[in-house]
C-alpha cells in the first residue's frame, strides 16, 4: 500500500506541500473541498535500488540572523548545510522539513541567547532534523559572517573587521559532537627572503667600513625588508558527546591573529601602517610557523580541554612574488598533539575532522 500523509491546503506557500498551488489550478473545485487531502508520501516509498546513502540534505541555505544584545543590534549572514543519512528502505528525505527546522531553531536558540553561538545553533538543528527525518545521524554546518569593531593599533581609530564564525554538529544515538571555529586574515613576512636581504646588507655595510658590532646594531634598529603575504588562518575546536564546548569566538580569533606576523586593519592612519609593517617584519613567519603557533595558542589558552577534543589549524598565504599560494595544516586530537610534544616523536596518527566527526 502506498504511504500517505495529510497536507494542509496552505502548505504550498512554504514549500511543504502543493495544496495552495492545486487550488489555483483547479479553482472552485479545490476551494470547496476539505482543508486537507490525502496524497502519496513518495519520499517514504521504497527506492529502486536498496542502498543507503551517507548524506542527503540541503546546501546553500542563506539566513540573516538579527540579534539585539545590551541595546545593540547585530546582524550575522549565515550559510547553512544540513544532511541526514538515508536508509536503504526510503526513497528520499523530506527536503522541506530541513527549512522548517532551521527556521524553528533560529527562533528557539538564537533569539533567546545573549550572544550568537554557531555551534549551539548547529547542535539544535542537527538534533531536530534527526528526530523529524527519523534518521540515525544528522550533520549541520554553519558559516556566519559578522563584524567586529576594533581600534587601530596606534591612532585608535575605530575600524570594522569582518570575520567568519563556524559551527558544526553531528547528532546520533550516542549524542552530539560539536565544533566551533573561526577564520581571520592577517599578514606574514617571509623569514627566508629576510635572511637573504640581511646577508646582502651585511656585505655592503662591511665594504663601507662598518664594524661587525655596528652592522648588527644597524640591522637590529632598522627592520629588514622581505616579501609579504596576506594570510588566511582558520581554527576549529571540537568536543565529543561527553565534553562541554564553552569557547568564546574572540579567544579563537586572538589565537589565529597572534599566530601570524601581524594583524591587519581595514582602516588605518599612517602611524598605524608603520606599526603594522614594522611588527610584521620583526616577526617573520612561514606558513608552517603560523599553524604551529595556532596549536601552541590552543594548548596554552585552552589547556583544560580533554585529550579527546579535536583541533584543526589551517593557514593559507597568498604569495606576493609567486603566482601560487602556500598552505599548511594540522589536524588531530589534543591527546595526539600533547603526546607528540611530550615524546618528541612525530605522531603516526593525525585524526582528520571527518574521522573525528564519524567516530
Amino acid at each position: 500500500m502506498t504511504p500517505t500523509r495529510e497536507i494542509d491546503s496552505t502548505d504550498g506557500a512554504n514549500g511543504v506541500g502543493g495544496g495552495a498551488a492545486l487550488g489555483r489550478l483547479h479553482g472552485p473545485l479545490m476551494a470547496n473541498r476539505a482543508t486537507t487531502t490525502r496524497v502519496p508520501d513518495v519520499q517514504a516509498q521504497a527506492p529502486s535500488v536498496a542502498i543507503g546513502l551517507s548524506r542527503v540534505g540541503v546546501t546553500g541555505v542563506e539566513k540573516v540572523i538579527r540579534i539585539r544584545h545590551a541595546g545593540v543590534e547585530q546582524l550575522f549572514s549565515a550559510q547553512i548545510e544540513c544532511f541526514v543519512d538515508l536508509g536503504l528502505d526510503q526513497k528520499g528525505a523530506h527536503m522541506s522539513r530541513f527549512e522548517e527546522v532551521i527556521n524553528e531553531a533560529i527562533g528557539e536558540v538564537i533569539l533567546g541567547e545573549s550572544g550568537f553561538r554557531a555551534e549551539l545553533l548547529a547542535e539544535h538543528i542537527a538534533e531536530l532534523v534527526r528526530s523529524r527525518q527519523h534518521a540515525l545521524r544528522a550533520e549541520v554546518t554553519i558559516a556566519a559572517r559578522y563584524p567586529e569593531h576594533r581600534p587601530a593599533p596606534v591612532s585608535g581609530i575605530n575600524t570594522q573587521e569582518i570575520y567568519t564564525l563556524f559551527g558544526i554538529a553531528v547528532a546520533s544515538a550516542q549524542g552530539t559532537r560539536r565544533v566551533v571555529g573561526v577564520a581571520a586574515q592577517g599578514m606574514t613576512a617571509c623569514p627566508c627572503a629576510q635572511e637573504l636581504v640581511a646577508a646582502g646588507a651585511r656585505e655592503r655595510l662591511d665594504e663601507d667600513g662598518f664594524s661587525e658590532g655596528e652592522i648588527e646594531r644597524i640591522l637590529e634598529a632598522v627592520p629588514v625588508a622581505t616579501h609579504n603575504q596576506r594570510g588566511l588562518g582558520t581554527l576549529h575546536i571540537g568536543a565529543t558527546e561527553r565534553g562541554a564546548l564553552e569557547i568564546d569566538a574572540l579567544t579563537l580569533l586572538t589565537i589565529v591573529e597572534n599566530a601570524m606576523s601581524s594583524e591587519i586593519y581595514e582602516l588605518m592612519k599612517r602611524v598605524d601602517e608603520v606599526a603594522v609593517v614594522e611588527k610584521a617584519h620583526r616577526r617573520p613567519r612561514f606558513v608552517e610557523d603560523c599553524v604551529r603557533e595556532m596549536i601552541r595558542g590552543v594548548l596554552d589558552e585552552l589547556s583544560d580541554l580533554p585529550n579527546d577534543a579535536f583541533v584543526s589549524a589551517r593557514q593559507e598565504n597568498l604569495e606576493s612574488i609567486h603566482q601560487h599560494n602556500v598552505l599548511a595544516e594540522r589536524q588531530g586530537t589534543l591527546g595526539e598533539l600533547r603526546g607528540e610534544l611530550r615524546s618528541g616523536q612525530h605522531s603516526l596518527a593525525h585524526t582528520t575532522m571527518r574521522q573525528w566527526l564519524d567516530a
